[in-house]
């Protein structure tokens, strides 16, 4: 297995733009199922939790759907993840012939996608984030539908790949779901189809606050390019930091019922209390004001800091009164309620993204084009980060065509990757008014 590949060839092996693929008038095979008795072939991209939960997600759904390739960048990862998804399908009682990944078609290191896509009709995308673009540009090339989880990208490059990739899988007719979930929720389309009782929408509050996630301890004899691999979620070209990673939930429910993307960002924020070097470069709190077209403001808290107050919502305000996200109540300005969600009609969202989007692969439709809003949505986040870092204001469009890019120049468990610790193990923190962008 092959391991270290430059990012040229990265390019070079899965660019769209030459050889007249731009304007393919071809369809993925898997446009053409009728009904459950084709086999739609998945090939699972990312073999972490997220990624055996969305496997087990597409295997749940009514149709004939079948995982026939697996890649990850470690076989201990893979083979962990192909352990819980045979298990969970024989505890739900799901015919285990569902699952059908011999060993030759598990594949691990950086190019282990390269060999899965191909396989399959439809692709699960849920590698660290950081590879999404990359992965995403193959699935396209290769006509495949697709399932990516959010955020789609660490880096305003990411963005702009996604978003050019976004247009091609649109000329192709290739389904493409993101896992911003709550767009898949039925409190939250309940609420977004009432939303005009609330007037024109002047402001908005959007939180993820909460103890933060897990860490992973570097092991003897590991490189610094696995250790960053294995502890993704605290290095930014990985994971984007948390204001990106986890509250772009919150962030994409916003522009959502906006109808829009915010203009400029500024905000504060910084390493209070999650300062280890265990924590490599990320923030553990963040507060930003996104400002839209229209001047309305959208104030938005994320914070990972244990014995804080929890809260993971969105409140958004108009001129007749406010919507209540996680409640899923609408109530005008002297606090009537004008419209409450019955809960016993909530269903789980996370598998209705695979239900819709696998019941429209077998009919043959074209329903799915989440990639554009998922790519500006996550573009939020990072405009955000962005600020928060540098304490300057950051502006949407000019950070969309900056070009910056976080990834490393070479793909390889013995490549430098793009932050390095000093002689003690840490790691560079960006700081407000010596960080700059621009």
């Amino acid at each position: 297995m092959d391991n270290k590949t430059t990012r040229r060839k990265f390019v070079q092996q899965t660019s769209l733009v030459t050889g007249g693929l731009v304007a393919a008038p071809f369809l993925s095979n898997a446009n053409f199922f009728s009904g459950s008795a084709g086999t739609i072939k998945v090939a699972l991209i990312g073999c972490g939790g997220r990624g055996t939960g969305a496997a087990i997600q597409a295997l749940s759904t009514k149709q004939n759907v079948q995982l026939v390739a697996m890649a990850d960048a470690f076989k201990d990862r893979l083979d962990s993840c192909y352990k819980s998804i045979t298990g969970a399908l024989a505890e739900s009682g799901i015919d285990k012939s569902r699952v059908d990944v011999p060993e030759e078609r598990k594949f691990v290191g950086f190019d282990a996608y390269e060999k899965a896509i191909p396989l399959a009709d439809v692709v699960i995308l849920t590698s660290t984030p950081g590879f999404r673009p990359i992965h995403f540009e193959a699935a396209v090339k290769h006509n495949k539908h697709i399932f990516m989880e959010k955020p789609v990208a660490t880096d305003p490059a990411g963005i702009k790949k996604v978003l050019d990739i976004a247009e091609i899988a649109k000329q192709k007719k290739l389904n493409v779901v993101v896992g911003l979930q709550r767009r898949y929720q039925n409190s939250y389309r309940e609420l977004y189809k009432k939303k005009d009782l609330i007037g024109d929408i002047t402001s908005a509050q959007a939180w993820w606050n909460n103890d933060g996630v897990w860490v992973k301890e570097r092991q003897p004899g590991q490189t610094e390019m696995e250790y960053q691999m294995r502890n993704w979620y605290y290095f930014n070209w990985l994971c984007g930091d948390h204001i990106v990673e986890q509250h772009v939930h919150n962030i994409d429910v916003i522009n959502w019922f906006k109808g829009g993307y915010p203009v400029k960002a500024q905000g504060l924020g910084g390493r209070q209390v999650r300062t280890d070097k265990k924590y490599g470069e990320i923030y553990d709190h963040h507060f930003v004001e996104f400002h839209y077209a229209d001047g309305s403001i959208m104030n938005s808290q994320c914070r990972h800091i244990p014995r804080t107050m929890s809260k993971v919502d969105e409140l958004i305000i108009g001129t007749k009164g406010r919507i209540y996200g996680d409640a899923a109540v609408i109530k005008d300005n002297k606090g009537n309620t004008l419209f409450a969600f019955d809960k016993k009609g909530e269903n789980n969202p996370y598998q209705a993204e695979h239900d819709e989007l696998f019941a429209a692969i077998a009919k043959g439709e074209y329903k799915f084009a989440d990639a554009e809003h998922g790519a500006k949505s996550t573009l939020t986040g990072i405009i955000g980060r962005m600020a928060t870092y540098s304490g300057q204001v950051i502006d949407f469009e000019k950070a969309l065509n900056s070009g910056i890019s976080l990834m490393p120049q070479e793909y390889s468990f013995s490549a430098t990757p793009p932050i390095v610790p000093d002689a003690d193990g840490n790691y560079p923190i960006a700081t407000p008014g010596k960080t700059k962008y621009f």
